[in-house]
């Protein structure tokens, strides 16, 4: 006869811990799933796209400009109460241009909603040299505690020959304080000077000249260093040749 052990009934304590632990368990595992982890910051926006905004003067081309805009702007925030930055990007399609054409100063303003971007160039008549001399921003965004007005009237920024245009492909900033600076992309302007619709040849920035220096001095550096290789394995291969003895 096969004899069977009786099993012997839990302690009270131990059978409540068990229960105890069972009961918990799913909260235990509904507290990890919930959790989040804090929320990544907006990637920055991607380059402008470039307008083509021009200015007649009696029906007639005086002032071309082609450029992507990007604006940097900091201010006080009415739902925080805190300093932000925001990076607004001009959206030519949205942007309507206006402006002036004088002998010696040039004017283009881009508005777009709530935001007005003016470029003031001038021109030296005896030089035969223009700039640009000024820049002003006024800004009124949703979450703006107060609208922002940026002036500036002593700028020395895209310098170049009348009859000619300034070109720089490169990314540049231009800083008006510490609530707002300018990035331009693609870049070519010409306020004084334009024959017909098109633009006079381009005077190209520094930024751009450095661009293609880079490569010429890489490719340069490669190919002296072919030639050494090159020569090492001649006078090697000479060498070798002459170690053999004629039997």
């Amino acid at each position: 006869m096969i004899s069977y052990a009786r099993k012997q009934p839990l302690p009270v304590g131990v059978t409540f811990l068990l229960v105890l632990a069972v009961t918990l368990r799913p909260s235990f595992s509904s507290d990890a799933v919930t959790t989040t982890s804090p929320p990544l910051p907006p990637p920055p926006p991607s380059n402008p796209e470039r307008g083509d905004y021009n200015i007649t003067n009696n029906g007639t081309v005086c002032l071309m400009a082609h450029m992507g805009l990007q604006l940097n702007i900091t201010h006080l925030s009415r739902s925080t109460t805190k300093a932000v930055q925001v990076i607004v990007n001009l959206h030519p399609n949205l942007t309507t241009p206006s402006g002036a054409c004088e002998a010696d100063s040039s004017t283009l303003k881009l508005s777009e909603e709530n935001i007005n971007l003016t470029f003031i160039f001038s021109l030296n008549s005896t030089t035969n040299k223009y700039h640009l001399s000024g820049l002003q921003l006024s800004a009124n965004l949703s979450d703006m505690a107060q609208p922002l007005i940026v002036s500036n009237s002593s700028l020395d920024y895209l310098s170049g020959t009348l009859g000619h245009s300034y070109m720089c492909r490169a990314e540049q900033t231009f800083s008006l304080g510490q609530n707002f600076s300018l990035n331009t992309f693609q870049l070519q302007v010409q306020p004084f000077g334009v024959t017909g619709d098109q633009f006079g040849t381009a005077e190209e920035c520094d930024l751009d000249e450095d661009n293609m220096l880079i490569p010429i001095i890489v490719g340069t550096a490669l190919a002296g260093l072919v030639f050494v290789v090159l020569v090492a394995y001649l006078v090697g291969r000479k060498r070798s040749h002459a170690g053999y003895q004629t039997i």
